[in-house]
């Protein structure tokens, strides 16, 4: 049996509600782990995960897909004696030194007080037994290669190479809001950072076939799967604005059709999210990254709608984006060349500065209200990546 210890970083904060965010921390990591057969345990600040050998690249997989830990690590279970614990951190030194690490410290913590060593005490003779056991190692206690932890609890739990987590919030815990999800390479990261703050996320993307092919539906399918494994799941909702855009096209001035696109999918959008219980939108937006994304091009694209518009990266280049992308997996299939129906609708010289009285007495005018209920009205929905 393999026992995984998980720390809780950010939740610990939670004070009187650290209870409910814990709760919804077990739930979720026993929907991760679903299938491998895992026991989940909790005690005292700490969640375990039991299981077979066999099924261990199954919760690993699902440690490293769980937002709301700090960290976690492949631990050993020892009898709460001076002798035992001594051993395992021998045991947890020669593994270090297999792997390469040359310097290390040990880290102690102790609970439980009857223990006949404190924490200094533990440091010391484990440490003394370490370096008599495997000779290529040496103390190193300011810049360890590695780190020997040992914590007495309701049992003694010693480990040594720790993964770190994905931090922020367990997913659930902040409500629910709607991304709108293209098939670049930002969206899907902004979907991402809304999650690891602890918020449900339901998608919508707008397809305008034949201008934009199945292979760039799929794409963004493909995107919802890879994000939806650390958000526990994403409900894609698939609207047509095929006639929307040919309608804007047809009747709008050419340098606004960026910008009336974006209105009408912030209002289409704000339709589906109070249907579905959404109490945000979300989007990729960059400042000033793209024509549409000035301050004042902003102001007109959310001038139709009344919910709150997050927008986590904002702030952010797009080499930060493009990192946080390879990290998540999404970069690689993001860069595939299959084009959204923004862009092969944008015009060559665009309004960059666009008065937001302006841009809503021309969306007006086109009177596309009907046309959104009924794209809305025919849309299909697509679960992606529901463990």
């Amino acid at each position: 049996m393999t026992t995984y210890l998980l720390k809780l970083g950010e939740l610990t904060l939670k004070g009187e509600n650290r209870r409910g965010f814990e709760q919804v921390l077990k739930r979720n990591l026993q929907a991760l782990i679903r299938g491998s057969f895992g026991k989940v345990e909790t005690t005292n600040g700490r969640f375990f995960v039991h299981g077979h050998e066999d099924v261990q690249d199954r919760i690993e997989d699902g440690l490293d897909h769980l937002l709301g830990i700090s960290g976690w690590a492949k631990t050993r279970v020892a009898e709460k004696t001076v002798e035992a614990v001594i051993r395992a951190c021998v045991e947890e030194g020669k593994l270090l030194f297999q792997q390469g690490v040359r310097t290390f410290k040990i880290e102690a913590r102790r609970t439980d007080k009857k223990f006949p060593l404190d924490s200094y005490g533990i440091r010391q003779e484990g440490g003394s037994a370490v370096l008599e056991a495997v000779p290529g190692l040496r103390v190193d206690v300011h810049i360890p290669q590695g780190l020997i932890e040992v914590e007495i609890r309701e049992k003694a739990y010693i480990y040594g190479t720790a993964k770190k987590g994905l931090r922020g919030l367990p997913v659930g815990t902040a409500g629910r809001g709607l991304l709108l999800l293209s098939g670049g390479i930002d969206s899907p990261v902004a979907g991402y950072l809304m999650a690891s703050r602890g918020m449900h996320i339901d998608a919508v993307y707008f397809h305008a076939y034949p201008y934009t092919s199945e292979e760039a539906r799929q794409k963004v399918i493909a995107l919802a799967h890879i994000i939806g494994r650390y958000a526990l799941g994403i409900r894609v909702y698939i609207v047509s604005f095929t006639q929307i855009q040919i309608k804007i096209k047809e009747n709008a001035p050419e340098s606004w059709l960026t910008v009336l696109l974006r209105m009408a999918m912030m209002e289409c959008a704000e339709m589906l999210a109070r249907h579905r219980n959404a109490k945000c939108l979300i989007t990729g937006e960059s400042l000033s990254q793209v024509a549409s994304q000035t301050i004042e091009n902003i102001a007109c694209t959310e001038s139709r709608v009344q919910l709150p518009i997050l927008r986590p990266l904002i702030g952010m280049d797009k080499e930060r984006i493009i990192r946080i992308a390879e990290t998540l997996g999404t970069y690689k299939t993001s860069i595939l060349p299959y084009q959204d129906c923004c862009v092969l609708f944008s015009p060559p010289h665009p309004v960059l500065r666009g008065e937001a009285t302006k841009a809503l007495q021309l969306y007006k005018q086109l009177e596309l209200e009907s046309l959104i209920e009924k794209a809305l009205g025919e849309s299909a929905m697509v679960k992606c990546a529901f463990p």
